[in-house]
């Protein structure tokens, strides 16, 4: 039986399911969405949130969308979608897995044939949500094959099932490494200001009774120092074509402290997350969210009403501070755009 993990995102009847990630992990909350602006709102107030996530929903999305329009207007309902994908696309910028699931999408709305798209437009997310879970289960293969027995890891922010369609990608990496008992220890960092270190990794990594130890995110280095790792495993939100990755704040630091310490540096990213469009990271937009996020939690006050705040939600890992890029079709160590764009044309 899947976990609740791996149930964060389900087509129901005629409706979109998610679990609530803002609740977790103190209660077990689910979002039901039968309008696309009704998963707008979850991706942009973190209801449903990583990269992939993000993806399949928006694919769900589309077919809620197109299920509206064509109520209204059957001749046109695919020129009337142009505000909804609009809107769709602008709900979290960064994360890459968004566009690339509207363009999919598209794509099958303009072989679609006449008559009620529904059904041919809910088969193409279903097999897009399937096609997801599929490569993590890959990428988690390949991943666990670069460790070695007694491994010690440590993850940031959460990259599991609850960010993808299922099985997770730096959270795949370590079940299927834990599967092959190649794991002495898991370590997951707080992950501020959502905590999703904290509420959701730990959370999600207990589901699948894998032993899980948190720390605050400043104690990295001196984890790394003290403990031998192994390797720092993270996901990605957006990979460009020179290996840059962005992905949740504080990755960057990792990277530069896991160099400094000798440990590995991994992103486990499934090959949608790849932008060939973007040349390098100093062409992605990073997204910037709520002063709220950090100067309060759950409405209580942290911090003075007149401090300033600066809240980017995801930066860049220079591709040179990669040890290996974890995909569905391999590995690529050492990233750049020579071996990138190789492995995206096999």
């Amino acid at each position: 039986m899947a976990s609740l993990a791996d149930q964060a995102i389900r087509w129901q009847e005629d409706r979109l399911v998610l679990l609530d990630q803002r609740a977790l992990p103190n209660k077990v909350l689910f979002v039901e969405c039968t309008q696309a602006s009704e998963v707008v709102a979850a991706i942009r107030d973190m209801v449903v949130r990583g990269a992939p996530a993000i993806g399949v929903s928006a694919a769900y999305a589309v077919v809620l969308a197109a299920r509206e329009q064509y109520a209204v207007a059957p001749e046109d309902w695919i020129r009337r979608m142009d505000t909804d994908l609009q809107s769709l696309a602008q709900a979290r910028p960064t994360a890459v897995n968004l566009e690339w699931a509207i363009a999919r999408m598209r794509d099958v709305m303009a072989r679609t044939g006449p008559g009620d798209p529904g059904p041919v437009l809910l088969q193409a997310a279903c097999k897009l949500h399937q096609e997801d879970v599929q490569a993590n289960r890959a990428l988690g293969a390949h991943g666990a094959s670069l460790l070695e027995d007694g491994a010690v890891v440590l993850t940031h922010c959460n990259a599991g099932a609850l960010a993808t369609g299922g099985y997770g990608t730096a959270l795949g990496v370590i079940r299927s490494a834990h599967a092959q008992h190649k794991i002495k220890a898991v370590y997951a960092d707080e992950t501020r200001p959502w905590f999703q270190g904290t509420r959701l990794t730990a959370w999600e990594l207990l589901q699948d009774n894998i032993p899980v130890t948190l720390i605050c995110d400043s104690a990295a280095a001196s984890l790394m120092r003290q403990r031998q790792l192994a390797w720092v495993i993270v996901g990605a939100d957006r990979v460009a074509r020179n290996g840059d990755v962005a992905n949740k704040i504080g990755t960057y630091a990792l990277a530069v402290m896991a160099r400094q310490h000798d440990a590995g540096f991994m992103v486990a990213a499934p090959t949608s997350t790849i932008d060939l469009k973007v040349s390098s990271g100093t062409e992605i937009e990073i997204e910037e969210r709520s002063q709220q996020e950090l100067t309060q939690y759950h409405e209580v006050a942290l911090a003075p009403a007149e401090a300033g705040v600066w809240n980017p939600v995801f930066d860049i890992t220079p591709a040179g501070l990669v040890t290996a890029l974890v995909t569905e079709k391999g590995v690529v160590h050492a990233p750049c755009e020579e071996k990138i764009m190789a492995l995206m044309k096999d």
